[in-house]
């Protein structure tokens, strides 16, 4: 602790994590700290059993042999899918990470219509099989993707791809309309194929929706059945896997380590961190929001409901792993219901059961009320740990006090938003945007 760094990061969730080996690897000097005995922070996966009750304050049932194992469950307190063409997976494979990883595929991506679960069409001959669509719809439909994963950026590409009354600065919803979809398909497609949150995007420039919906193209074709990925052993391995990329370019951890005090100087600008009555200097802080709750502002909460169940969630056809979208639309919200579901397929469960997990965004005064129509879908269930937890973001961008701060894990099941607040941060703190082809070349150089 009494050294000099240039960057000291504070707290061990995967987007701490990440920009930690990621700062490492740019030959940068890292001293990581938590204030936890464990890796991980809101992003861990708590093992054995007995503890997710423990830390859910539960009393743990008096026949715990009646769930398996303890030590064969590995339950994630914020389970987020990856897309297999997505950005998290390109910083895994550029970095090298997934040397530490195992990862398998997600089975199913589902999504609710008419109080109904449907398969969201993998490709052109699904479209035409869907039945969450009339016959006339699905050829729309299927001109429509068809159009859409043969979209590419730039103006000749675009003057040649879009129909002749779009444009680039045409709103998607404009090109829903061009191609004849009706309400219920552009529903399914922003939110189970683009995975935007809400509706907002419909009346934003179309090139960016097109870009997420060949994105989950690509992620399909990438290893089939669906374009998610998961992790044995639960997301917990993720901030592990970089901790490692971290130590390996000469980062330094300590666990378990209060922080006293945040130093800065008469400018304002941080230069040290105290712990345990030393402090160690440093040019910039990258933190969660848990560490600095004078810089950060309330723009939210979430609510999670973690369910241990003995059977896959009905109408997914038995899958071991699937996610679960309730577009906002269908049951009168604001914003989108996830729910997803992993199992002992993926070490994270004792054999035989299953892990769901539904989520979304508070809008009233009853969180526990408002996942109600996700919990409806899933069965029977054996056991459940609701939590609701606020949603902080930085006030600010860092560039006076070199604080810079990340923001909370949002009500998504998947990396997409978790990516752009990684990048976001990454770029605010050294100015630059980033490059995973940098990032290999910077690995090669120092191999």
């Amino acid at each position: 602790m009494d050294e000099e760094y240039d960057v000291i990061v504070l707290g061990t969730g995967l987007k701490e994590c990440i920009l930690s080996g990621l700062l490492s690897v740019k030959g940068k000097k890292v001293l990581h700290v938590d204030r936890n005995s464990y890796y991980g922070g809101s992003s861990a996966s708590i093992t054995p059993l007995d503890q997710l009750f423990t830390h859910f304050g539960k009393e743990a049932p008096s026949k715990m042999e009646e769930y398996g194992r303890p030590r064969d469950w590995n339950v994630d307190i914020i389970p987020k899918f990856l897309m297999a063409s997505g950005e998290l997976v390109q910083i895994l494979i550029m970095s090298g990470v997934t040397r530490y990883l195992e990862f398998k595929s997600v089975e199913g991506s589902y999504v609710y219509k008419g109080g109904k679960i449907h398969k969201v069409p993998a490709d052109e001959k699904e479209a035409l099989t869907s039945s969450l669509m009339g016959l006339l719809e699905k050829r729309r439909f299927k001109n429509f993707l068809n159009f859409a994963y043969n979209f590419e950026e730039g103006e000749d590409a675009e003057k040649k791809a879009l129909p002749k009354n779009l444009t680039r600065a045409s709103t998607m919803e404009q090109c829903y309309s061009a191609f004849g979809l009706d309400k219920n398909t552009m529903d399914f497609t922003g939110h189970a194929i683009a995975l935007y949150r809400d509706d907002d995007y419909l009346s934003k420039p179309l090139p960016e929706a097109l870009k997420r919906i060949k994105l989950y193209s690509e992620s399909l074709t990438r290893y089939g059945k669906s374009p998610y990925l998961y992790p044995l052993y639960g997301l917990g391995e993720l901030p592990q896997g970089f901790a490692r990329l971290s130590a390996i370019y000469g980062g330094t951890y300590m666990l378990n380590k209060p922080i006293e005090n945040i130093e800065y100087d008469q400018d304002g600008t941080v230069i040290g961190v105290k712990s345990e009555g030393e402090t160690a200097k440093t040019k910039c802080v990258v933190a969660d929001p848990s560490y600095f709750t004078d810089k950060v502002k309330k723009v939210g909460k979430v609510v999670r409901c973690i369910c241990l169940l003995k059977d896959p969630i009905p109408n997914t056809k038995d899958s071991t792993a699937c996610q679960l979208i309730i577009p906002q639309n269908q049951v009168g919200r604001k914003s989108d219901i996830y729910v997803c579901c992993v199992s002992s397929a993926h070490n994270v469960a004792a054999k035989g059961f299953y892990i769901a997990i539904v989520s979304t965004t508070v809008e009233t005064e009853n969180p526990e009320a408002e996942i109600k129509p996700g919990l409806d879908l899933l069965g029977t269930i054996l056991e459940k740990f609701l939590s609701i937890d606020d949603l902080y973001e930085p006030t600010d961008d860092g560039e006076k006090s070199k604080v810079f701060i990340t923001k909370s894990y949002d009500a998504t099941t998947h990396f997409e938003t978790t990516c752009e607040d990684i990048k976001n941060t990454y770029r605010r703190i050294t100015g630059e945007e980033l490059d995973f082809s940098q990032v290999q070349k910077d690995i090669e150089a120092v191999n």
